[in-house]
Formats: C-alpha cells, sequence, structure tokens
C-alpha cells in the first residue's frame, strides 16, 4: 500500500484506467442494453448487474496481464470472434425487432413478467462472453494501454477501469429500475426494444464489414 502512495505512476494509471474504461463502457453496446430492459422490468437487476460487472472484471485483468497481446496476435482468433459474434448479434436484434413490431401483450408480458433466472443469466452471459465488442473494449483495448504500466502501475489501472465498470453498470441497472413505475407503456418498450434491434444489427454490420484490430 505504500508503495501506491509514494509512486507517482500509480495514481496517473488508475485515472487513466477509470477514464478509458468509462468511456468505452458506457458506449450503448449488447450488454448496456440487456442491464437497461432488466433495470426497467425490475427482473434479476442484482444478478445481471453483478455478472457484467464481474465479468469486465476478469477480462480487463486478463487483457492488462497477457491475454490481450495472445488474441490479437491471431488473425484466426479475430475473425472467429467476427462473424460469430455478428451472428449472434443478429438473432438477438431479431427478437428485439419482433417484440417492436408485435408491441401490444407481448410487449407488456416480456415488461412485467418474471422470466426464468437461469434463463436471464444464460442470455447476459451470452451477451458478453460471445459478443466480440467486449473483448474489443476490455481484453483488447483496456489489455494493450493497461500493460504499458510499468509495476504496480498495471494493477491500479485495471482497478480504475474496473471501477468505473461497477458504477457504470450499477447505475445504469438500478437506475433503470427506480424509473420503471413511470416507463410501464407498451410504447416505451416497443421504442425501446426498436432501438435495441437498431444497436444490435448496427453493430452485427460494422463487424461483418470491418475486419477487427487492436486500435
Amino acid at each position: 500500500m505504500s508503495a501506491w502512495l509514494t509512486n507517482p505512476a500509480v495514481p496517473a494509471a488508475f485515472m487513466q484506467g477509470a477514464l478509458m474504461g468509462g468511456g468505452l463502457i458506457a458506449a450503448i453496446g449488447a450488454q448496456n442494453a440487456l442491464v437497461l430492459r432488466q433495470g426497467l422490468a425490475r427482473t434479476h437487476v442484482g444478478p445481471v448487474v453483478a455478472l457484467c460487472i464481474a465479468s469486465d472484471w476478469l477480462l480487463i485483468v486478463l487483457g492488462v496481464f497477457g491475454l490481450g497481446a495472445l488474441i490479437t496476435s491471431s488473425p484466426l482468433a479475430l475473425e472467429l470472434f467476427r462473424y460469430g459474434g455478428a451472428a449472434f448479434l443478429l438473432a438477438y436484434g431479431f427478437r428485439a425487432a419482433r417484440r417492436a413490431w408485435i408491441g401490444g401483450n407481448a410487449s407488456l408480458q416480456a415488461a412485467s413478467g418474471t422470466p426464468d433466472l437461469r434463463a436471464t443469466m444464460g442470455t447476459a452471459l451470452a451477451l458478453t462472453y460471445l459478443n466480440p465488442h467486449v473483448y474489443l473494449d476490455t481484453v483488447v483495448l483496456l489489455g494493450s494501454v493497461g500493460a504499458q504500466q510499468p509495476g504496480d502501475a498495471r494493477i491500479a489501472f485495471s482497478t480504475g477501469a474496473g471501477l468505473a465498470s461497477a458504477i457504470w453498470f450499477t447505475l445504469l441497472g438500478f437506475g433503470a429500475a427506480a424509473a420503471a413505475p413511470a416507463l410501464r407503456k407498451p410504447g416505451v418498450w416497443r421504442a425501446l426494444d426498436a432501438v435495441i434491434a437498431v444497436v444490435m444489427a448496427s453493430i452485427a454490420l460494422q463487424l461483418l464489414l470491418h475486419p477487427l484490430r487492436a486500435a
């Protein structure tokens, strides 16, 4: 702990990790869309938020301490992330688009029902670990920058990025849950699902049109 207080590189690395992690994680994506939807539905918010935070911490640490360089050095791994992730995101986006189109009772059931926890967590796991953008943000981008930090600064960088993730997902999930009573309207859910569908389709299209790169 004394080394953290006396080494000027440590607080600088912590702030760099927090700012960079916050900027990357707060961007609209598959994880954020799911956390927002669960928050508005007020179903399994805590487990989903905890899973997203824990996953980000795991992937950030793995990236900072070597996995990022391993992935970017393998063209095959990058292509698997690219096409596999695009297929999954298109399928998830299609489901959201269908909910937005049908509306009515289907959207209300999605909002007020209580989906099975196992199914919800399975979706959260898939959106986290089958989504190549998660790896690009945490393992590749944060990992490549964090790996350049000296000594204890690596831990400080990882801690800052992980703290930003924890704050963001907590605010997104429980903030949406607090606003849910005012937003329980079919039109709100159809609009939300339409936005989710567009986001998923745009990310998938970006993956299909542009090869994955570390920077």
